[in-house]
């Protein structure tokens, strides 16, 4: 049994082992998310990169021409994009290239071959399969070469169109590029974009001094975690106001921070479909920008300037940030929500490298109820952990480090020495142990059955993934192979005390729970030595 035991704790580290590398993927995966495969159908209306910086305004160091000036319906153009510049970096790694009709350039035309597919690729835009093509990959080029198919209904001038990115922060966009007429057409003025087309430009100014929680719920509407705590004398607050002004509402949002601090206007209680408002750190400076996120994803960023009066400050590793936006906005800005109506508020912060945000350090700040932006000044509440996952947590911990282990030992190491006296009809070992057990199915039912209310649904999330797989082949293996099935679960429950939303105390957590798996294997050790004569207990 010794020897079966080893074996038993050598699977147990190799499956700890496996997952905390397969928890670590996971998480790198929802982390590191860009566009280097240039899938960029999101950036088909205004040709700019989700990078959350504003484009060069440096001269283009590239050149895009075609090889002829006039076009007739069915004519195959030969496009080519090239770098032109001697100074600087001689390649680009991204592009976007586009062909518009140049007395409406909204309106994309004709369609694209391909000449170099290794490094370039179809996209499918405005459901018109291959009307733009973009890179690949980001590997460094020097040159692209396409194909541009006139259509029948070609209208009388085309102009190309071309977005450009040497690097995360260098990029130049909706470049023009050479215009084609129909024979006997004469050519429009070409229409020039400046480098910041498309792009967030707001010019911000430095904050004087720092935000205070005075006015509360009087003149401005708070929301604050520690509850009730004041930014300007406490630099661990997390600090959001905002108060109506006119047709404008004014933001004022504080926190330390490592890279960045947000918020977000929410319909529900979890993230997705947000509209999001980031104030992002990127060396000396705070770049203040509004996004929209469809999921548990990166931020999608506004190619709109929709933000005024934006100002910023940086002290002692607190990032500060105030703006106004209208509480109307025109339709074209279709991921922004109308401010006139009531919303759940998150507040959350996280990392930044380069200007590039990475997932939240912890559980966004979720406010209790949802609050009407332009109402009455309010001192709103909220929570980091949602009471459905705290007890999710606490009925799982219970009965799988409690209640089940308790039952084994009952069941294994009490059976022949428990006294013959017998509890309505049944032995005492067994009515406890029976006891145990339905109890745990009880709280694990209970348990199961709470994320899904919280998401509304199933998650990606390793543990949520890991836990019904882990139930399921418990429940099935039940009578054949206990070890392995509590190795599992305690693999899961590892995972599954660092998730954000249960809010537990890090490292302590993961020491207690530690210490919880030591002594029952310590006691079954001691117990299984023994129930073999070798460790005489009592006697």
């Amino acid at each position: 049994m010794i020897n079966g035991f080893a074996i038993n704790i050598d699977s147990f580290q190799v499956l700890m082992k496996m997952w905390i590398v397969l928890l670590l993927l996971s998480v790198f995966s929802e982390t590191v998310i860009c566009y280097s495969h240039g899938k960029v159908e999101v950036a088909c209306g205004d040709m700019t990169p989700q990078h959350g910086h504003d484009p060069s305004t440096k001269n283009p160091p590239f050149n895009i021409i075609a090889d002829k000036s006039q076009l007739s319906p069915g004519d195959e153009i030969k496009v080519t994009l090239s770098m032109a510049s001697s100074e600087g970096k001689h390649y680009f790694k991204g592009f976007l290239i586009e062909a518009r009709n140049a007395g409406n350039l909204s309106e994309k035309v004709g369609s694209f071959k391909l000449i170099s597919p290794g490094i370039s690729q179809l996209l499918t835009c405005d459901s018109k399969e291959g009307s733009a093509v973009s890179h690949t990959d980001k590997s460094q080029k020097t040159e692209v070469q396409v194909i541009w198919v006139a259509p029948s209904n070609s209208p009388s001038s085309v102009q190309f169109l071309v977005t450009v990115a040497q690097g995360y922060k260098e990029y130049w966009v909706k470049s023009p590029g050479p215009v084609v007429s129909q024979n006997g057409v004469a050519p429009p003025p070409q229409t020039t974009f400046g480098g910041s087309i498309g792009a967030q430009t707001t010019t911000s100014s430095t904050l004087s001094r720092s935000f205070t929680s005075e006015g509360c719920g009087s003149k401005k509407s708070c929301l604050r975690d520690p509850d009730g705590c004041d930014p300007q004398n406490d630099i661990a607050c997390h600090f959001l106001s905002f108060r109506a002004l006119g047709s404008s509402v004014m933001f004022e949002l504080s926190g330390p921070a490592e890279g960045y601090v947000s918020f977000a206007l929410s319909q529900d209680k979890w993230m997705g479909k947000d509209d999001v408002y980031l104030c992002i750190r990127d060396a000396d400076r705070v770049e203040i920008k509004a996004a929209y996120v469809s999921g548990r994803t990166h931020p999608e960023y506004s190619s709109q300037n929709i933000l005024k009066d934006t100002a910023w400050r940086l002290s002692d590793g607190v990032i500060q940030c105030s703006f106004r936006r209208d509480i109307i906005l025109p339709p074209e800005n279709l991921y922004r929500f109308s401010l006139d109506q009531m919303y759940y508020l998150f507040m959350a912060h996280g990392r930044a490298e380069v200007g590039r945000t990475h997932r939240h350090d912890r559980q966004p700040l979720i406010s209790t109820y949802q609050t009407a932006i332009t109402g009455p000044p309010e001192d709103l509440t909220g929570s980091r952990s949602p009471l459905l996952m705290k007890y999710h947590g606490a009925f799982m911990l219970i009965a799988w480090t409690s209640t089940v282990s308790a039952g084994v030992i009952m069941a294994r190491y009490f059976k022949p020495d428990w006294p013959e006296r017998n509890i309505l009809g049944q032995r005492v070992w067994f009515q406890l142990h029976r006891m145990l057990m339905v109890l745990t199915v009880l709280l694990t039912l209970v348990g199961f059955v709470l994320p899904f209310m919280y998401r509304g649904g199933w998650s990606k999330v390793t543990h949520t993934h890991r836990g019904p797989e882990v139930l399921a082949v418990c429940v099935i293996k039940h009578c054949h192979n206990q070890a392995v099935c509590f190795h599992d679960l305690v693999v899961t429950i590892f995972l599954g005390i660092h998730q954000q939303a249960l809010f537990l105390p890090a490292p302590w957590s993961t020491g207690v729970l530690a210490a919880i798996v030591v002594w029952f294997v310590l006691a079954d050790l001691v117990l299984e030595v023994h129930r073999r004569g070798f460790l005489p207990i009592g006697q």
